[in-house]
């Protein structure tokens, strides 16, 4: 049996450490006792450790489970620093030649490695099977278990076959390591692995040293991210994209405005990923732009900010990759960019996965939207998401307790929907909680005859906003439950019941506002996007004399998002004004000599000194794209094929296609319309937007009728604006 000084003689010798951090002593003695250990510890907390020192003081191979190439390689790599022998520790999985598997198996039966990294689809090959049935194993590691649970952020359905194959080659002690996991994913993964009686560690999900900060998405966020990063030049950052389209034009972009990136995805051939993913642990290059593919258990202390271009599909996605800063405990700076937009696409994208699939995915994307709109501090949202409790009412390291809202008396509303959720029998979910105090006659409400209930429209004027709100800062203070594996239904606990009783003051503060319909105000739109309203305003009055002079609605000329940055930048020459998202040269060519005048006059008149660092240069790159695309429509490719070929989805090339025709150049796609969209309805979708006001496509779908297809409606908003406004 091991001692507790032997235990740290040994972290001495081979680490070179002189104490655990956390829970790793208690860790490692319930491991070298023999028993199945499950940790919970965040990112940075020092996991690995809980597995690689017990293996070097047991009898024979400790067998590692782990999802990622990279993260295998990394690990390894360490451990083989450590010791005079490469032998200790190596991995096995499809990177490797026939050779150097037969080498790794070797140094294993001779007994000179200690660790065996495995991924989990090399685990369920017959013949390592076969190998491992001959190797004494001192335990099995299931490293980031969280893989194992379909409502973990990272579901692989391999990771579900780890426990009846290590019936099949020996029964040891098992330890499951994650850095995130709700109640509900730490029961799936014990009851998955067959460790209902693991010793449990969970560690505190407080990272007290990173400072959260979400922002709104707007046609500005490229421009601000970089302006971040020259704020902080030399330092390492991550950030993170959900495509990987997006991670090679981020990357390019930020290349040529001088700063040192490189892409990381899925996508790239092997070599490029590791040569990518070495430059930056040895600081050759400052920021890797990524998806979430890297970074799993990459060991770089001093990454200084983690970037969310998007934001992640779960609030366990962004703990764990928001985790990835500050892990010396210094300053760690995790910045979101937050759309509505982004999620419903996202939302979109899950059409067609099995049901169960939709709705578990639903779920974790509301609780994403919840979290990202509230205006609670973020880190109580966060450690309530975890089950944990952070008693503080500001943490002073978040953009919402650095910046409180005025809190309002919701005390008598907290009243109206508990005492809704006790007359639904707590079997809804909050959106129905809401249709019903609203008295909202839904299809569900009349189906449930929930519109007969006394309670139906008791608060006929609340905004469904600030019931959601409400709902969320009541769940937050213990008066409701949500139950987030059961798709989120809602239910008063104990201390909620005894709120009705006797109810007791109840304050809340609104959530931020997000909404697309925001973008209209642009003095709204982030205080990163430092709008100039006088000349804003200038400009919007230019706009719309000139779309008078033409006989076009205003948005043709240039959209709003196009005029705030305008009110900016200041662009004050051809070159800068193409520079701006949605203007191309054609469009510059046809209107942008009256604007160029008139930002001249307003820059010389104020004596404003223009930013020169938000003036971003634009990739080159980017347009060999939008030129492919304008070939292939000039040969009258059909656009399924030409999506296809592109490896888009239909929806993203329809993107790349409005983004070429609102930047002014004219193209013709009616050889498509004519085969997919009847005489009829492009009439009706032409002549709509000719007298629309506005070209959001969420009024046109609302005005034209279900009829008409999104597809149709964008197809023809194409068309219309390439005819009259090009």
């Amino acid at each position: 049996m091991t001692t507790k000084q032997q235990l740290t003689d040994a972290l001495k010798l081979h680490f070179g450490f002189d104490k655990f951090k956390g829970n790793q002593e208690q860790i490692m003695l319930s491991l070298l006792g023999g028993n199945d250990v499950f940790v919970l510890m965040p990112t940075g907390g020092g996991k690995s450790l809980c597995y690689q020192l017990p293996s070097l003081l047991m009898e024979g191979t400790a067998i590692v489970v782990s999802p990622l190439i990279a993260l295998m390689k990394n690990q390894v790599d360490a451990m083989r620093n450590f010791s005079t022998d490469d032998g200790i520790a190596h991995f096995l999985n499809s990177s490797l030649n026939r050779s150097a598997i037969d080498q790794v198996k070797s140094d294993v039966l001779s007994g000179k490695t200690k660790l065996l990294y495995v991924a989990p689809e090399s685990l369920t090959k017959e013949e390592n099977i076969e190998f491992l049935k001959s190797v004494p194993i001192s335990f099995y590691a299931v490293d980031e278990a969280h893989c194992i649970s379909e409502w973990g952020h990272d579901f692989r359905p391999e990771y579900r076959r780890i426990r009846p194959i290590i019936n099949e080659i020996a029964n040891r002690p098992v330890i499951a390591l994650t850095a995130t996991a709700t109640p509900k994913v730490q029961h799936d993964i014990q009851k998955n692995l067959g460790m209902a009686d693991a010793v449990v560690y969970k560690s505190s999900f407080n990272r007290e040293n990173l400072f959260y900060e979400i922002r709104p998405k707007t046609p500005a966020t490229d421009r601000d991210i970089i302006k971040f990063i020259k704020n902080r030049d030399g330092r390492s950052g991550i950030i993170y994209c959900l495509s990987r389209k997006k991670v090679e034009e981020l990357a390019e972009l930020l290349k040529i405005n001088n700063i040192k990136a490189l892409p990381y995805h899925a996508g790239m051939d092997a070599a490029t990923r590791s040569a990518n993913q070495d430059a930056f642990l040895l600081e050759q290059v400052d920021v890797i732009v990524a998806t979430i593919a890297f970074g799993m258990g990459i060991d770089k202390p001093d990454v200084r900010y983690v970037i969310h271009y998007d934001m992640p599909k779960s609030l366990e996605g962004y703990y764990q990759e928001t985790g990835r800063a500050g892990r010396d405990g210094g300053e760690g700076h995790c910045l979101t960019f937050y759309s509505a937009k982004d999620l419903k696409k996202m939302e979109k994208f899950m059409q067609g996965k099995p049901v169960t699939e939709q709705e578990i995915g639903k779920q974790l994307l509301n609780e994403t939207a919840s979290y990202a709109e509230s205006s609670v501090c973020r880190r109580k949202t966060l450690l309530h998401y975890f089950g944990e409790d952070f008693a503080a009412e500001n943490c002073g390291n978040c953009d919402n307790c650095l910046n409180p809202k005025k809190k309002v008396d919701a005390k008598d509303d907290l009243c109206a929907v508990l005492e809704t959720i006790s007359a639904l029998k707590e079997k809804f979910k909050a959106e129905h909680i809401i249709d019903v105090v609203t008295g909202r006659e839904t299809n569900d409400v009349r189906s449930y005859h929930h519109d007969t209930l006394d309670v139906f429209g008791c608060l006929p004027k609340a905004d469904r906003r600030y019931l959601n709100t409400l709902i969320r800062q009541a769940t937050l203070a213990g008066y409701i439950d949500r139950e987030i594996e059961n798709f989120g239904l809602v239910h008063i606990t104990p201390k909620g019941k005894s709120f009705l009783k006797k109810p007791s003051a109840f304050k809340i503060v609104e959530d931020n506002d997000f909404s697309e319909e925001e973008e209209e105000t642009p003095i709204k739109s982030g205080a990163s996007c430092a709008v100039d309203p006088e000349l804003y305003s200038i400009l919007k009055d230019l706009r719309k004399k000139i779309a008078k002079h033409y006989n076009l609605p205003p948005y043709v000329i240039f959209q709003d998002p196009s005029l705030e940055a305008m009110a900016t930048t200041y662009p004050v020459t051809m070159e800068e004004l193409q520079n701006i998202t949605g203007v191309g040269a054609g469009k510059a060519k046809r209107y942008g000599e009256e604007f160029i005048k008139v930002i001249k006059t307003h820059v010389e008149e104020n004596e404003i000194e223009r930013p020169e660092d938000l003036r971003v240069r634009s990739v080159a790159n980017k347009s060999r794209i939008k030129i492919s695309i304008i070939q292939a429509i000039d040969r009258k490719i059909d656009l399924d094929e030409l999506a296809n070929s592109k490896c888009m989805e239909f929806g993203e090339l329809l993107d790349e296609i409005e983004a070429i025709v609102y930047s002014g150049t004219k193209i013709n796609i009616t050889y498509f319309i004519n085969e997919v969209i009847d005489d009829d309805h492009q009439d009706d979708i032409f002549e709509y937007f000719k007298e629309a006001d506005s070209d959001s496509l969420e009024e046109a779908i609302q005005e034209l009728g279900s009829e008409y297809s999104e597809d149709e409606i964008r197809l023809m908003r194409i068309k219309f604006l390439s005819e009259l406004g090009n």
